[in-house]
Formats: structure tokens, sequence, C-alpha cells
């Protein structure tokens, strides 16, 4: 592939916001959390935060992490029998020792009343003993960046070594949220297993506009946590809160904050054209280059979103649509905040090769032809 040369191009991209909204700032903000983040579910950009990577005990929001492994290592369907070992102190879905139940049953048993015996059911029944299980949430927690997170057990129960922070709490919650059951279980107020009627601990839904899902959690040492997620005009944010008395009031606060002041700005459109290149020995003698997926932003007034463009000035034909021929990286006040792959609009065939022919000299002199 030819060298590569850098292009700026800036594109206007209606970044014009209503005139009132102003950027949030967490100085300005008021919290009674002794540590809280509000971060964009898609771009993982944070909007408020304050204390947001001290490491701080998070009780019950632990079973976010739980319910992702046990999805993740599990079916639905699959059964499980508790055990009296499982029947632990604290929110209950209210087993009863000898019962099976089905891993869905226990999912909801664990996100809606909060059931620390659902959690240790399913991380003995999943992960063919506890132990192992946590050690699966601990992996996890690795892969996803979240560098100041350790777990000791399923439920959230005070420990030593069980402990995260209020960024890496609204990382996982951003991951789980992309798992269809995990957000189905978050978000439904009510769920019927066999005689039990359990009511989500989860008071913000139906009463914060857009909140479609979270955790809460309690604890002598950590205090009131809770992890929520909303959603409005496109834009979907996740709230956390650590040590907080007033979380449900400060999460509905943040959420008005962070909406008012912020919009999703699509700063590159899947299949739309960012640059032009041309192409040696194709039928066609240029080559429009595409993005090859759609990238959102959140972009609050006064703040403009701009794409660089690098791609090669040639290339030579034949080409296939969909080819990776290049990148636009985006750029927030000139700071890059995520990239795209450019890739060939369409097809373009080489050029049929011209066929040329000469006479034998002897051939030339029968007929005349110069020698």
């Amino acid at each position: 592939m030819p060298r590569f040369v850098q292009k700026i191009l800036v594109f206007c991209l209606a970044l014009t916001l209503l005139a009132g909204a102003h950027p949030c700032r967490a100085a300005s903000f008021s919290c009674g959390a002794t540590a809280y983040v509000l971060m964009d579910a898609d771009s993982g950009r944070v909007l408020l935060a304050h204390n947001e990577t001290e490491e701080r005990a998070i009780a019950s929001t632990t079973k976010i992490m739980t319910a992702v492994v046990a999805l993740e290592h599990s079916r639905l369907t699959d059964k499980a029998t508790v055990k009296r070992e499982h029947l632990r102190e604290g929110s209950s879905m209210y087993l009863v020792e000898g019962e099976t139940l089905t891993m869905e049953a226990l999912l909801y048993g664990l996100m809606l009343p909060s059931g620390n015996d659902a959690a240790e059911c399913i991380a003995d029944s999943c992960g063919g003993g506890t132990e192992n299980f946590v050690r699966w949430m601990n992996e996890k927690a690795a892969a996803l960046g979240m560098t100041h997170t350790s777990y000791a057990n399923p439920s959230g129960l005070d420990a030593e070594g069980h402990y995260s922070c209020a960024l890496d709490m609204a990382r996982l919650m951003a991951y789980a949220m992309r798992q269809p059951m995990f957000a189905l279980l978050v978000s439904s107020r009510t769920a019927t297993a066999g005689e039990r009627v359990m009511a989500n601990h989860n008071k913000l839904l139906g009463t914060v506009e857009g909140c479609i899902g979270g955790k809460t959690g309690y604890t002598g040492n950590a205090g009131k946590t809770l992890v929520t997620c909303a959603e409005r005009n496109g834009l979907r944010l996740i709230a956390v809160t650590l040590n907080d008395s007033n979380d449900k009031q400060d999460h509905a606060a943040m959420y008005e904050a962070g909406f008012s002041a912020y919009r999703s700005v699509c700063a590159a459109e899947r299949g739309k054209s960012c640059a032009l290149c041309a192409v040696r020995g194709g039928e066609a003698s240029c080559l429009r280059l595409t993005a090859e997926e759609s990238f959102f932003y959140p972009v609050a007034e006064g703040e403009a979103l701009t794409l660089r463009v690098e791609a090669p000035d040639a290339v030579t034909a034949p080409i296939a649509a969909g080819e990776r021929l290049g990148r636009a990286d985006i750029l927030l006040d000139g700071t890059a905040v995520g990239s795209v792959a450019l890739v060939a609009e369409e097809d373009v065939r080489a050029a049929a090769a011209t066929v040329r022919t000469e006479q034998p000299s002897w051939l030339r002199g029968l007929f005349g032809g110069k020698r």
C-alpha cells in the first residue's frame, strides 16, 4: 500500500447547541456521595466525577459482576439446588435448602431483591465452587480494565480485599447493559419465581425519566451504593454513587445536569464519504473512502468535533468494496477521542490490458513494411 499521508479535514457537524446549555463541571456540582461519576455509556467520556478512582466497599452493586459472569458461564435453563451454606445474612430471595431453581429465576432473585442467598447459589453452582467463580469475577474485571477492583465474594458483603471505585463500576455497568438479558433483568420492576413475587429495589425505575436499570447496595462499611443507567434522546448515561445517604436524589440531579448539558453527536456516519483517493490501473480513476461504522460522542455547547483523516493519495486496482484503506480520528477540540476505519465504497476492477503485437521483420518485408 502506498505511504500514508495525513490530511486534516474539518467538517461542520452542526454542533451549535441550544443556548443556555453549559458543560457540567464536577467542581460546581453538589453531591453528597464520597465518590461519584457520571459517564457516557457508549464513548466512556466522564461528564461528572469526584474521587472516581478511590477504592471503596461497594456492597451489593457487586452483583452486577456476579450476573455478568453467570450469564457468560451458564444457560438460563441450567438448574441449581440450594444448599445450607448458600443461606447468608442480609437481603434475600428467601431460598429454601433442598429446592431446585433455574439460573434465570436465581438471576432475578439476585438483581431485584438483591438476594445474597441467590448470589451464593449461583456462584457455587455455575462456577463449580464459589472460589472459582470469584476468580472468574476478578478475571473479568481485569479484562474490562477495572484496575481499582478486587472481589472476594459474589454478594458484596463486607470482606477484606473486596472493593472497587466509581469509575470501574461505571465501566462495568456500561458493558453489562450491552447484554440483552442483563438489561432485561435490571429493567424489570417485578418478577415471579414459583410462588415468589420479587420487587426491584431500584426505585429510580419509573420515577426518573429514561431510567432503564440499576443496582442498589448497602452495608455498614460501604454505606448506600447505587449504580444506574438512563437514556434520553439517543444519549445513554451511567451514574454511580458510593457512600451516599441521598443517592436517589443525587442520581436524579446528575441525570438532569448531564442530559441538559450534553447531546450525542454523530462524528462519523457509516457509509458516508470521508476521503477521495486516486486509483492506478483501474476501470475508475478515483475511489471514495467511507466510514466503516458510525461514531457518536457527547458534546457540550462550545465544543467542536473534527475529523483527521489518514488515507493514501492513490491505490492500485483491483480494490474490493469494504477493503480497509485508511482511518479517521475523531478529535474533540484537538484531542483524539476515537477513530473509525475507512473502507472502499465500491469494487474497482483492474483496467483491461491493451494487447500490442509487432510483425516479424521478414513478414514486414513481404508486405512492404520497413525493416
